[in-house]
């Protein structure tokens, strides 16, 4: 996929500012944001550095929480395999990195492949262990209002990232989360009412609890649990219970 193929799926815009924070040649005026228009943006992150798959994923700054959550991939609105593998396991290292640096960290575990010659270019970025089932991949740690902290991930073997685009490729990713956090403002009172168990189940799931964990720890059936778990997601307007997470992170409806 090319970017002005990328570009040309981006329906035209109402609004004079960019959100994104960055140039686009020809558009004048953009709409609100939403996670479609989110995606996209990311999509041309993507298609810049030649990477096969990405995903934009929060961290709650507390050290409760040892893994990201995601908010969408590149298979939004459903969810890839390396993104069920970084919020399902601990992945302590690229946590802990989001929550105490802007540095950007990569891994790869095919040394002959084209992304582990470039990325081993960049002196502005720390190498860390593989992470999931990708053999080669990049994170850029980004920050926004209300200590919000999160990451913008790339992956593939033939990703393209040169020292002098490390910056302004950086610079993208943090303008994009921080519009996608701004959400939370937009969104604030536009939810229903959400009752204290719905939260509970939320917050569990955030924390990797499966249904069946849930229940047990809040001594519910598993069809109850899994039905507090349905209200939430409707009631946020999500597509999935990890979307549901993400939405309750911005909202401030969960830590």
């Amino acid at each position: 996929m090319t970017r002005a193929a990328a570009q040309n799926a981006t329906p035209a815009s109402s609004e004079p500012r960019n959100p994104f924070g960055f140039a686009t040649p020809g558009l004048e005026q953009h709409p609100a944001v939403t996670i479609p228009d989110a995606m996209r943006r990311c999509r041309w992150i993507a298609v810049d550095l030649n990477a096969g798959s990405f995903g934009l994923f929060f961290v709650n700054p507390s050290a409760e929480r040892a893994h990201p959550v995601p908010c969408f991939d590149a298979d939004y609105p459903r969810i890839t395999n390396f993104t069920k593998f970084v919020s399902g396991e601990s992945c302590e290292e690229l946590t802990r990195r989001a929550r105490v640096s802007t540095l950007p960290c990569w891994w790869s575990s095919d040394e002959g492949s084209a992304s582990a010659a470039n990325f081993s270019a960049l002196s502005w970025a720390t190498r860390i262990a593989p992470v999931g089932p990708e053999g080669s991949g990049i994170a850029f740690p980004a920050y926004a209002e209300r200590g919000q902290c999160g990451l913008v991930i790339f992956t593939g073997n033939e990703i393209r990232l040169s020292p002098e685009q490390l910056p302004g490729i950086h610079a993208r990713c943090f303008a994009l989360f921080s519009a996608v956090a701004r959400m939370q403002t937009e969104d604030s009172g536009k939810h229903p009412s959400i009752s204290k168990r719905e939260l509970e189940c939320l917050k569990l799931t955030a924390n990797g609890l499966t249904s069946e964990e849930i229940a047990c720890r809040l001594k519910l059936s598993v069809h109850t649990a899994n039905q507090y778990l349905t209200n939430t997601t409707q009631k946020l307007n999500a597509v999935n219970r990890m979307h549901a997470v993400a939405k309750g992170l911005r909202l401030g409806l969960i830590e």
